[in-house]
């Protein structure tokens, strides 16, 4: 391959390969191969495990990785920290504004709340521990610091026995499925979902995953990770525009709504319905969101190697938190000055499974005359007057 293509010949045919086996498993729904995800959790953790201890053996011991001196002090490191901080975020902000995709299939909201409370900090603390201490570790090894732990794995089949070759295939492997298991959970279901949203008659989740899995090959997503300046730059990008969207969410859902939601009108396109706005479009999101984006630009503009003042540096070093504020802010500001319906003044997140919560349509109490009344005009046969009756 050329030299301007950003790879070579055999690392384009594995990512190639990589991606044309990973084109089925888009096919399924997700809970028809939960399984994988199992496998996946017990092997990826296993194979990382495994991985940070070879790289310890080789630097003979943590010792040497963790006693190497400082190359930053002062602001200089504490300002390294916050960018380490943001770009972790970022790396986990998707699943921020997709969790929905899969907490909607959780029976009761506790389900979905403690499970994510745990292991989403602590996976990625742990993951984000192995590799910092697996690339630091390069830097004894190798005399060279190299940002990406799989280029460590390659490099130690570098005068390697028999054995050390196949602990490198098992890890690869591992680590093969884990990227699987994320493609589907954090890219193909998610894009599909967004797309079958914007475009239901013409667009299912399984043909939205296929779009997804055709953009990630034309984007050339390579160049990316051509080096960890590129790769931290695109994280930091990714977290500008998801930063806004999940506060433009959050301030919507919880501070001006309240948790009201008329699921009914949801899906209704009439002019009448609270969530139609201007021809379908909410003017009060796109402003907030356009307004998380602009805080952040300046800043952008310089972390791609243009001299912008210091100030929008320091703003674009805390970018998903001012991304967040800032919509979150201006999307709340804009709903006081001009209100809009289908909001409520105290907490009233109403229940939208029906069905499997006939007893009370709101967590936590009962459903009141008003609410029941509605259940009776709203579900079929005599199951709102169920309701009505437990009621009285």
């Amino acid at each position: 391959m050329p030299a301007n293509a950003g790879t070579d010949t055999k690392n384009y045919l594995s990512f190639f390969l990589f991606w044309l086996c990973s084109l089925p498993f888009i096919w399924f729904p997700v809970h028809q191969i939960r399984h994988l995800f199992t496998v996946k959790s017990f092997i990826s953790p296993i194979a990382g495990i495994a991985f940070l201890a070879w790289a310890i053996k080789k630097a003979n011991g943590i010792g040497p990785i963790i006693h190497q001196p400082n190359t930053v002090h002062g602001s200089q490191l504490a300002w390294a920290v916050i960018r380490g901080i943001m770009s972790s975020i970022a790396n986990f902000a998707t699943l921020i504004v997709n969790d929905p995709d899969f907490s909607r299939f959780a029976t009761k909201p506790n389900d979905a709340l403690w499970s994510q409370f745990f292991t989403i900090p602590i996976g990625f603390a742990v993951t984000s521990f192995i590799g910092i201490i697996v690339s630091s570790s390069s830097t004894v090894i190798y005399g060279e610091t190299i940002w990406n732990p799989l280029d460590i794995l390659s490099r130690f089949l570098d005068g390697a026995s028999s054995g050390e070759r196949f602990g490198v295939f098992v890890i690869s492997a591992a680590f093969a499925l884990a990227q699987l298991g994320t493609n589907i959970a954090a890219n193909s279901v998610s894009a599909g979902t967004d797309l079958t949203a914007l475009l239901p008659r013409f667009i299912n989740i399984r043909r939205g995953g296929y779009i997804c899995a055709a953009i990630g090959l034309v984007m050339c997503p390579w160049h990316l990770l051509a080096s960890s300046n590129q790769f931290t730059t695109y994280l930091s990008a990714y977290s500008v525009f998801l930063s806004s969207i999940a506060g433009v969410i959050i301030c919507d859902y919880y501070f001006i709504r309240k948790g009201y939601l008329e699921v009914k009108e949801l899906y209704s396109a009439q002019r009448r319905s609270p969530y139609y706005y201007v021809f379908g479009f909410s003017w009060y999101g796109y402003t907030a969101y356009i307004s998380g984006i602009l805080i952040n630009i300046v800043g952008f503009v310089g972390a791609v190697g243009h001299d912008v003042p210091i100030g929008a540096q320091y703003i674009y070093n805390l970018n998903f938190f001012a991304g967040f504020i800032v919509s979150g802010g201006m999307y709340y500001l804009l709903a006081r000055l001009v209100p809009f319906p289908a909001t409520s003044d105290k907490w009233n997140e109403v229940d939208s499974d029906i069905q499997h919560h006939a007893e009370s349509s709101v967590y936590g109490r009962d459903a009141t005359d008003e609410e029941s009344r509605y259940f009776d005009a709203v579900l079929p046969g005599d199951k709102g007057n169920d309701i009505h009756n437990k009621r009285r």
